[in-house]
């Protein structure tokens, strides 16, 4: 008997997280952040655009690899209508360092501590990126294939969402 309770648990818990979880091809789940400038984000606020979400960190090489693709893609693409956003993943004492990355790069990040994306799954790695097409609708969900992103995969993802009123 307690083994079928314990079942009936697991499957509760495991039944009530996949709800909440952010799915390909169905609205985005919410996310609000404070910028590392004071101001705020919310995803809400900017229906009509394609959205970039990148999770990211100081220490992950990969991150800091695909940084540079990313602003790239979001000098040439901001005026399409394109908002990005780099949430850091690293520890609040980093918040000097991760700072200091930002500078380099044209569009806003945010200290995960001061963002809520809990919809999109617990983070356990990393990079990890989303996008959003101006509908709100989840277009890619990099919690599936390979991590990291590069500018052919970009312009293969991103590119058509923009050209879509």
């Amino acid at each position: 008997m307690k083994t079928i309770q314990f079942l009936s648990c697991a499957v509760a818990i495991f039944a009530g997280s996949y709800a909440i979880a952010a799915t390909e091809g169905r609205p985005a789940p919410a996310i609000e952040a404070k910028l590392l400038d004071g101001s705020a984000f919310s995803l809400s606020a900017q229906a009509g655009k394609v959205v970039i979400v990148n999770l990211w960190a100081t220490w992950c090489a990969p991150c800091r690899a695909e940084m540079p693709a990313l602003d790239a893609y979001y000098r040439q693409h901001r005026e399409d209508g394109l908002v990005m956003l780099a949430i850091s993943m690293d520890a609040p004492k980093d918040e000097a360092k991760v700072r200091e990355v930002m500078r380099e790069f044209a569009f806003p990040g945010a200290l995960g501590r001061d963002a809520d994306i809990k919809a999109y799954g617990r983070v356990w790695r990393l990079p990890l990126t989303f996008v959003i097409d101006r509908k709100g609708i989840l277009r890619k969900d990099d919690w599936y294939g390979d991590p990291g992103l590069d500018l052919p995969q970009l312009d293969a993802t991103v590119t058509p969402l923009l050209r879509t009123p």
